[in-house]
């Protein structure tokens, strides 16, 4: 009996040390498996394996989306509302239609702000452009600057630089890009405490990257 039991106690032992070596050398295949990803135009798929490798016209680099470029040419005009005080003018209202080029972009909203000590200022301001579901963000940069054709009250106000595009939502959603700005505004009053509302026109052009 005792003879009967080692031998059954030695297969045993046999059978689990084959199960341990399967599973050893499962866990190595495993541990030598690698996965890529493999790009080719729009197609994205995985390859596995000990040493994995794309197929031919297939790279691991992932394709970057090129911007598109859409032009923008046009005219806004509306009302713009101005507050003088002793410091400075702001612009509280900006609202215009517009015409043109606009992207389906046909109204734009904003405000804006000058601090003037000359017949030219700077002019600090943003706005939006809405059209069909979409937006567009501009802001002013450090060109914008405003230009009295007369050195006193009532004159024409014309408004030159450039607007910087940053971003939007629908299908300017990440838009980048830099508008030419061309405008023009009429004061009567600039002592403070007045306020007015008068016609308004902005030309807005150049190039808008959109994803």
């Amino acid at each position: 009996m005792r003879s009967i039991s080692k031998s059954k106690f030695a297969r045993v032992l046999v059978v689990a040390a084959a199960f341990s070596v399967l599973a050893a050398s499962g866990t190595a295949a495993n541990a030598g498996s690698k996965t890529i990803t493999c790009y080719k135009g729009t197609a994205v798929k995985k390859v596995s394996g000990s040493n994995p490798k794309c197929a031919a016209g297939w790279t691991t680099k992932k394709p970057v989306a090129k911007a598109k470029v859409v032009v923008m040419n046009a005219t806004y005009k509306g009302k713009i509302s101005l507050l003088w005080s002793d410091s400075d003018v702001k612009a509280t209202s900006v609202t215009a239609t517009g015409a043109g080029t606009s992207l389906g972009l046909t109204a734009i909203t904003g405000t804006g702000s000058s601090a003037p000590t000359s017949q030219c200022a700077p002019i600090i301001g943003s706005g939006v452009l809405s059209g069909g579901g979409s937006t567009l963000k501009v802001s002013f940069n450090s060109s914008a600057k405003g230009c009295a054709e007369d050195s006193a009250a009532p004159s024409s106000v014309n408004i030159t630089g450039n607007a910087v595009i940053k971003g939007g939502t629908g299908k300017f959603v990440g838009a980048t890009g830099t508008l030419k700005v061309t405008g023009y505004f009429a004061v009567k009053s600039t002592e403070a405490g007045s306020s007015e509302s008068e016609a308004f026109t902005l030309t807005l052009s150049g190039n808008v990257n959109t994803k």
